[in-house]
C-alpha cells in the first residue's frame, strides 16, 4: 500500500510531520486503513478466526472520540479491482504475504492475518452508529483526495500515498492519530480535540533543497506503487542510489536529491529516458506520464453522493455496470468480491489461519460460489457471446494450494431459464434459490429467530458439504455460541439474566487446556468461508433473508451485550471443553427460551444432517421425544435437497450414501446425469 519505503522514510524523521489538535472539522477517512488498523488495535486472538464483538467495540470507542470532539467523520471505502486490473501483480504479492503470515501462525509463530468477515463486521458497525460512508468502485485514493480538497479537511489514512497528493487539509496518518487520549475540555466540551500529527509537504520538500511538490508523483512512480513496478528503471535508480546516510532508504533518498535539480516533471522525464534503452523509451515515457496522473484527485463528487445517496462513476458506467449494482456497491450493499466476479470474472479468497495440508477452507464453499456467479452472469450486458457458447464462461479463482497461492478457473451454475435477472426475480423466487443452494427448507427455518436463520441455513450446508467431516463437538461448541450471544434479546426474564451470570462466571474460569487445535480452527474456516459467501449470495439476491450481525455493541438499555455471531475465542473453548466436559452442553440451562433455542438449532441441523455424519445426537431423553424426532429426521431427509427437482435449479445432487456430489443436466422428463451416474447402491435425495 503506497510508495515503497515512503511511510519508513517519514516515520523515521519525525519533522516531517506537524502537532495538529483535531476538532471541530469534517474528516475523510480512508476506511480501509481504519478497519484494518482497528482490528490489530482491538487485540484479538488471530489465530481463532476473529473477536467481532471486541472488534465493533472498538469501531464504537473510535467514533465516540469523534464525537467528543465535534469530528464529522466521512468514510470512503476501496471497491473492486477496477475493469483495468492495474494493481493485480501487488495484488498477488500482498495475497502470498498473507498466506505466509497464516502458515507462521498456525505453526505457532507470530504474526498478523485479518479475519475473513472483518469488513463486512466494520459496515454493520457504521450502520449501527450512523457513520456516513461510501464504498468506491474502484480504489478510494483519488476520490478521497477530491472530496477532501473540496471540503478543506484533513485526510486520515495508513497509506502514504496520501504524502504525494496534494491536500488542502492535510494528510494524518493513522499511526499517530492519538483517538484513545482525547485532551482538552476544562471549558467543557468546546475544548476537547484528538492529539495527532499532519504531514507537511513544505518540510519534507524543504529537506531536498529546493524539491518542488509538483515532482512528487514522479518520485512516487519511479520508487515504485502498488500499480508500477519499472525493471527499464533499474539502470538509473542504481545511478543515483545515495552513497550517504546507509542502506536503508538509499534509493527513496537518492530520488529525491536527483528530483531536486528539476522544475518541473517534463523535464525530469527527459532525463530519466538517458538511462533507458533507446526501444523502451517511448513506452516508458507513456506509463511513467500516465501513473503520475494516478496522484490527481477525482472529479467523482462523493459529496452528491453523501447528500442523496447516488454514486456517480464515469469508469463503472464505462465498465458497463448497472445502476442498480453501482447503488448498491456504494451503499455497501455488494461486496468488492461481487463487482471483481462481474467486471473481471476474477476474484481473490482471502487466506486464514488453516491446516496447510488440506485443501483450502474455501473450497467448501465452491457450489455457493458458483451460483452466484451464474447469476452475475445473468446481471452482466456483454455475454451474449457466452449464451451462444456450448460451456458457460469460467471465473478466475485465486487461493490456497497448500502453502502457495494458485490460479484456478471455476465454470459458473447453470440457473434455471426463469432467473434472467436478479432486479426482475420475485422476492419468493429469491428465497427458494438461496435456500435451495444452501441445501435448506423454509419450513424448517421457522422455528428459529429471523435473524439466524441465514446462520443457521449456512451451518447445515457446511455439516453436509464439509471435508474432513465436521465432529460433534464442533457443532454443538458453534451453536452454544450462537446461542450466548441471544442471551439478552429479551431482558426482562430473570432466566436469562442468571444464565448470562453464570455464563460469564464460566468464562472467567481458568482454561486448563490452552491448546490450539488446528483441525478444529480448520473446521471453523470452513464455517466461516461458508458464512461469507451465504451474505455474498443474499446480498446479492436483495437480501431475502434478514442480515444477521456479525458483533456488537454495548446496548444502553441493558447490562448484558448485543448479539454477538462468531467469537473465535469462545467457540474453541467450548469446543475444547465439550471433549473433557460434556455437562458443558448445559451451560445455559437457567434459561428455558435459551435451552430450547439450542435444541431447536440442534434438531435443524441433525434433520438436515446425512445419516450418521455423527454417531448421535441426543438433546431430547425420553422415549417419547426420541421416536418423535426419529420421525422428523427421517421425513426431512427425505425432503430436503440441495437442488430440487420442482424447482428445475442447479446442475449438482447431493448423494448421502457416498457423501459426494454428482453432476446433473435437467430436462423436461426429469434428471439426466451429465458423466456419472449413481450405482444401483446409491440414492440422490431429489
Amino acid at each position: 500500500m503506497g510508495v515503497r519505503g515512503l511511510a519508513g522514510f517519514v516515520e523515521e524523521r519525525g519533522a516531517f510531520c506537524a502537532e495538529l489538535r483535531v476538532r471541530d472539522t469534517k474528516l475523510v477517512i480512508d476506511g480501509s486503513s481504519l478497519y484494518h488498523q482497528l482490528c490489530f488495535a482491538s487485540a484479538a486472538d488471530p489465530r481463532r478466526g476473529g473477536e467481532y464483538g471486541v472488534f465493533a467495540a472498538t469501531v464504537s470507542d473510535f467514533f465516540g472520540s469523534l464525537r467528543a470532539c465535534r469530528v464529522s467523520p466521512f468514510v470512503v471505502l476501496d471497491g473492486g479491482r477496477g475493469a483495468d486490473d492495474r494493481k493485480l501483480p501487488a495484488l498477488q504479492e500482498r495475497a502470498a504475504e498473507r498466506l505466509r503470515a497464516a502458515h507462521g501462525l498456525a505453526r505457532g509463530e507470530g504474526g498478523c492475518v485479518v479475519p475473513l468477515l472483518t469488513r463486512e463486521a466494520f459496515l454493520q458497525a457504521l450502520r449501527r452508529l450512523g457513520v456516513p460512508f461510501v464504498q468506491c468502485f474502484a480504489e478510494a485514493d483519488r476520490e478521497i483526495a477530491g472530496l477532501a480538497n473540496r471540503w478543506g479537511c484533513p485526510v486520515l489514512s495508513l497509506d502514504s500515498d496520501f504524502c504525494i497528493f496534494e491536500l488542502a487539509g492535510g494528510y494524518c496518518p493513522l499511526t499517530h492519530f492519538q483517538w484513545r487520549s482525547v485532551c482538552g475540555g476544562a471549558d467543557g466540551q468546546r475544548g476537547r480535540y484528538v492529539p495527532a500529527r499532519c504531514f507537511s509537504v513544505e518540510r519534507f520538500c524543504g529537506h531536498f533543497g529546493a524539491l518542488r511538490r509538483s515532482l512528487l508523483p514522479l518520485l512516487a512512480v519511479m520508487c515504485g506503487n502498488d500499480y508500477i513496478e519499472l525493471a527499464a528503471l533499474e539502470a538509473f535508480l542504481s545511478a543515483v542510489r545515495s552513497r550517504r546516510g546507509g542502506r536503508k532508504h538509499a534509493r527513496l533518498r537518492g530520488v529525491l536529491s536527483w528530483l531536486s535539480q528539476f522544475s518541473e516533471p517534463a523535464e525530469a522525464v527527459d532525463s530519466v529516458l538517458k538511462y533507458v534503452k533507446k526501444h523502451q523509451r517511448e513506452e516508458v515515457r507513456d506509463l511513467l506520464c500516465t501513473s503520475m496522473q494516478d496522484y490527481t484527485p477525482s472529479d467523482v463528487k462523493l459529496e452528491d453522493f453523501f447528500r442523496s445517496s447516488r454514486y456517480e462513476c464515469e469508469a463503472a458506467r464505462k465498465a458497463g455496470l448497472p445502476q442498480w449494482v453501482l447503488d448498491a456497491l456504494a451503499k455497501g450493499k455488494l461486496a468488492p468480491f461481487i463487482i471483481n466476479a462481474l467486471v473481471l470474472r476474477s476474484t481473490f479468497l482471502r487466506v486464514q489461519v488453516e491446516n496447510m495440508q488440506r485443501p483450502s477452507a474455501h473450497s467448501t464453499a465452491l457450489p455457493i460460489r458458483r451460483v452466484i456467479y451464474g447469476l452475475l452472469l445473468k446481471a452482466s450486458q456483454n455475454t451474449e457471446a457466452a449464451s451462444r457458447s456450448n460451456e458457460l464462461p469460467a471465473f478466475c479463482e485465486f487461493s490456497r494450494l497448500q502453502k502457495t497461492l494458485k490460479k484456478t478457473f471455476v465454470q459458473a451454475a447453470s440457473l434455471p431459464a426463469g432467473v434472467s435477472g436478479v432486479s426482475r426475480v420475485p422476492m419468493s423466487r429469491r428465497q427458494m434459490l438461496l435456500l435451495e443452494t444452501l441445501g435448506v427448507q423454509m419450513s424448517f427455518l421457522k422455528p428459529i429467530p429471523n435473524h439466524l436463520q441465514l446462520p443457521v441455513a449456512v451451518t447445515c450446508y457446511w455439516i453436509c458439504c464439509s471435508e474432513p467431516k465436521v465432529k460433534l463437538h464442533q457443532l454443538k461448541a458453534l451453536l452454544l455460541m450462537i446461542v450466548s450471544g441471544e442471551l439478552n434479546r429479551i431482558t426482562n426474564d430473570p432466566g436469562d439474566v442468571i444464565a448470562y451470570k453464570e455464563f460469564l462466571k464460566w468464562k472467567e474460569k481458568k482454561l486448563e487446556n490452552k491448546d490450539f487445535d488446528l483441525d478444529a480452527g480448520h473446521g471453523f474456516c470452513q464455517w466461516q468461508c461458508c458464512l461469507q459467501m451465504g451474505f455474498y449470495l443474499n446480498q446479492l439476491l436483495g437480501s431475502p433473508l434478514p442480515e444477521p450481525d456479525l458483533s456488537a455493541i454495548l446496548n444502553g438499555n441493558s447490562l448484558l451485550p448485543l448479539s454477538r455471531l462468531y467469537t473465535g475465542t469462545l467457540v474453541h473453548r467450548l469446543f475444547q471443553e465439550l471433549k473433557s466436559t460434556p455437562s458443558v452442553e448445559n451451560l445455559f440451562s437457567s434459561s428455558p427460551k435459551m435451552t430450547q433455542l439450542y435444541q431447536d438449532l440442534l434438531n435443524i441441523v441433525e434433520s438436515t444432517a446425512p445419516p450418521d455424519v455423527f454417531q448421535k445426537i441426543k438433546v431430547c431423553k425420553t422415549k417419547s421425544e426420541s421416536c418423535k424426532k426419529k420421525k422428523a429426521s427421517s421425513k426431512a431427509r427425505k425432503a430436503i435437497t440441495f437442488f430440487t427437482n420442482n424447482s428445475r435449479f442447479g446442475d449438482f445432487i447431493y448423494c448421502f450414501v457416498t457423501n459426494t456430489y454428482k453432476e446433473v443436466l435437467y430436462q423436461s422428463s426429469g434428471l439426466l446425469f451429465k458423466g456419472v451416474s449413481l450405482n444401483e447402491n446409491e440414492s440422490g435425495i431429489v
